[in-house]
């Protein structure tokens, strides 16, 4: 059986992470992001889908393969 190719997400990160709760930091970092302007590449899961839902207003995803 030829196996799926995993699909991916680039995000790009838009906003700063200062004056934000610890916790929103800290799942920039976990998602590589933690600076303005760097982009990351992610497979598309479950929890990296909530992981990007919970800081939606810091980051901007650019394409869904």
């Amino acid at each position: 059986m030829a196996k799926e190719a995993a699909k991916t997400i680039k995000v790009e990160q838009t906003g700063s992470p200062m004056r934000r709760r610890h916790d929103q930091r800290e799942t920039l970092i976990a998602l590589g992001l933690n600076r303005i302007g760097r982009v990351a590449e992610l497979a598309d899961t479950p929890s990296t889908r909530g992981m990007i839902h919970k800081v939606k207003h810091l980051i901007r995803v650019i394409e869904e393969k």
